[in-house]
């Protein structure tokens, strides 16, 4: 056994001690022991705590993979994430304004991916355990909606007709406006048998949705998302912000951010979660690449009421972005791009000079990045909006505002 202080955290939400050394479930000042096995420290047992640790509220931590930080108090994970995205500006020598975190709720996640595996007297469905290959089951989540828990029971119902014994199936389950949207990988190859089984589990569940491997087996309901007011069906395993909390966050930061921009372009638009709202006050161009997710998006604007014109294009961003004469006609630009970023995009968006950009970003090094090369062209930082709707994870999203200065 060997002892240590706590230095600071890491991104992935570990304790680091000098070395390094890394301990988990551990917070900065707290003297620690345990046993060394290479860099990380095992059996780690608190023998000076910090005034920053909580009890945790679900029984299942930290067996529980699912969450890093339901040891540390709300104030300590709000200023520790609000301090990556600081490191991460200051890295570029960036600064600027932040407002106050946005923090989802407890049990607000709409969407989540259960492991799932069969057993000799059965199935058993839950998270990964931390670090490890170990299923745990989480009847008590406290992170998921309580109406999403049911679908622990649709991923071992899955388990025992779809997967070997020496596999796992990824359950990943949507809340919708009718039910619950399911979509399975890691699965048995689909032949007529199993795609028949797996539609009658579909009607026996009550599931508004079945695809496995990306594959449509039934739709009983349409799954229905409802982005303030604008109903559309995404396609299946298609991206949705994690709560309706941190959606809303984001959303009212898209549109101060844009002001009086008319017209906008909404690039990486998705199923339209930013496009279609910001429609109801400007004409609004959607590009993104996935040509499932525009066809949501342009049925849902056809079907709903009120809006103004909405344009979409397919479009891999990455290797095509908007040139600066296509950018021209736009006051305003949405970026929400994946954890990649927009370097491309960002270097054509630097030259055309849109007035107004809002920046939305699931990674505070690439958001730097492209905010060091929006400010070197003329542009200004004005204020960044952390959102954790990945509560008591090591996640963090924001939202940018960057005007010509």
């Amino acid at each position: 056994m060997s002892e240590h202080r706590i230095e600071r955290l890491g991104h992935q939400g570990d304790g680091i001690a000098t070395g390094p050394i890394f301990a988990p479930v551990t917070l900065p000042g707290e003297v620690v022991r345990g046993t060394l096995d290479g860099s990380i420290l095992r059996d780690v047992k608190v023998v000076a705590p910090s005034e920053d640790r909580v009890s945790p509220p679900c029984r299942h931590f930290p067996a529980c993979g699912g969450c890093q930080l339901q040891h540390a108090s709300d104030l300590f994970v709000a200023d520790w994430k609000g301090g990556i995205v600081r490191q991460a500006l200051a890295a570029h020598g960036l600064e600027t304004d932040f407002r106050p975190i946005a923090t989802s709720p407890a049990q607000a996640r709409r969407r989540a991916t259960f492991a799932a595996r069969r057993t000799k007297k059965g199935a058993m469905a839950g998270f990964h355990g931390r670090a490890s290959g170990t299923l745990i089951e989480v009847p008590d989540c406290r992170l998921v909606h309580p109406d999403l828990l049911p679908g622990l029971d649709v991923a071992r119902d899955l388990a025992l007709i779809g997967v070997s014994r020496k596999g796992a199936l990824a359950v990943t389950v949507t809340l919708s406006e009718v039910g619950l949207d399911v979509g399975v990988t890691g699965g048995k190859p689909l032949d007529g048998p199993l795609r028949a089984l797996l539609a009658q589990t579909c009607e026996k569940l009550g599931l508004a949705r079945l695809a496995w491997e990306e594959e449509l087996i039934a739709s009983r309901l349409p799954p229905v998302q409802d982005f303030d007011g604008c109903a559309v069906v995404p396609p299946p395993a298609a991206f949705l912000q994690a709560t309706k909390h941190g959606e809303e966050a984001l959303r009212a930061a898209v549109i101060e951010a844009l002001g009086e921009a008319r017209p906008i372009a909404d690039l990486f638009a998705g199923a339209g979660t930013f496009a279609l709202p910001l429609a109801r006050q400007a004409e609004v161009h959607a590009v993104e690449g996935e040509a499932a997710m525009i066809a949501a998006l342009d049925r849902g604007w056809r079907e709903a009421k009120g809006l103004k014109r909405l344009t979409s294009e397919t479009r891999d961003l990455f290797r095509r972005p908007l040139l600066p004469d296509e950018l021209a006609r736009f006051e305003g630009v949405v970026l929400d791009p994946p954890r990649a970023g927009a370097e491309a995009q960002v270097a054509e968006l630097a030259r055309a000079l849109v007035p107004r950009l809002a920046y939305v970003s699931c990674n505070p090094v690439t958001f730097a990045r492209d905010a060091a090369t929006l400010v070197a062209a003329g542009y200004r930082l004005d204020w960044v909006q952390v959102v954790d709707q990945f509560r008591w994870s090591a996640h963090v999203e924001l939202a940018g505002c960057f005007t010509i200065r």
